[in-house]
């Protein structure tokens, strides 16, 4: 059976057929987690290498027993979870879609994947301009007088942190378009109020990064508010195209 067939089948089942479907499509998706997790576990050397190359310069100490040990699992966990995430997504648009109308489906289908698509943005955002950023100010920052000697654990916490979070806010255009299919707003009132979210863009830069650093908090602030932006235009599109005849 091919894809198309998976997700546009539309015949009857019954509750039990239902719950065992969810468990079977649960159960694959713990299965490809648990088996992305292994995996990062037996690459965890050039993983860590990796998330090492922002803080280039700085000696790491492991400052307990089985600290490296521990965090290199709690890295192995995290990742695990972001790269089965499509696989995620992909079982629950099977599962949801055969009870929805061909018109829920164009939106909910690309929703879904917006989502794990921001979120993978919100990565490489916070890679490659938040956490470079953030650490060229920390290590700076009084160098002439501390020698920087990290504790391993801290660092990959506050990596780890600061990850996440950034994914999270990219997934403002996503919240703002199931406010808008829910009719909670409209992309007029969105706009209207910007300069409301223009000081709860800085109260988010300034609670969802892990360091103190101006910059940092900047940055996250400038991109929260530009997604705000984003999805006032997406959620007009989304009127434009799908609300206007039931207006």
């Amino acid at each position: 059976m091919t894809i198309m067939n998976d997700i546009y089948n539309d015949s009857e089942m019954t509750i039990a057929e239902h719950f065992q479907e969810l468990r079977q499509r649960v159960l694959f998706s713990i299965i490809i987690f648990v088996i992305a997790t292994i995996v990062n576990f037996a690459y965890i050397e050039p993983i860590v290498a990796f998330l090492q190359l922002p803080a280039d310069g700085i000696k790491f100490l492991q400052l307990g027993p089985g600290e490296y040990f521990f965090s290199t699992m709690k890295i192995s966990f995290y990742l695990g979870l972001i790269l089965s995430s499509p696989f995620f997504v992909y079982q629950l648009i099977l599962f949801i879609t055969p009870g929805l109308t061909s018109k829920e489906r164009l939106i909910i289908i690309p929703l879904l994947i917006a989502s794990v698509s921001l979120f993978l943005f919100g990565l490489a955002f916070s890679y490659f301009i938040l956490i470079p950023a953030a650490l060229k100010f920390l290590i700076s920052y009084g160098a002439d007088l501390v020698q920087p000697l990290w504790s391993f654990e801290q660092y990959f916490d506050f990596i780890l942190v600061l990850l996440i979070s950034t994914g999270l806010v990219f997934q403002i255009p996503i919240l703002q378009v199931v406010l808008g299919l829910l009719r909670f707003c409209s992309s007029s009132q969105m706009l209207a109020i910007w300069r409301y979210i223009l000081v709860l863009s800085t109260i988010i830069g300034a609670v969802l990064t892990p360091s103190t650093d101006p910059i940092t908090q900047l940055a996250m602030s400038c991109a929260a508010l530009a997604l705000y932006f984003i999805g006032i235009f997406l959620m007009y599109s989304v009127e434009i195209y799908f609300l206007k005849d039931t207006n």
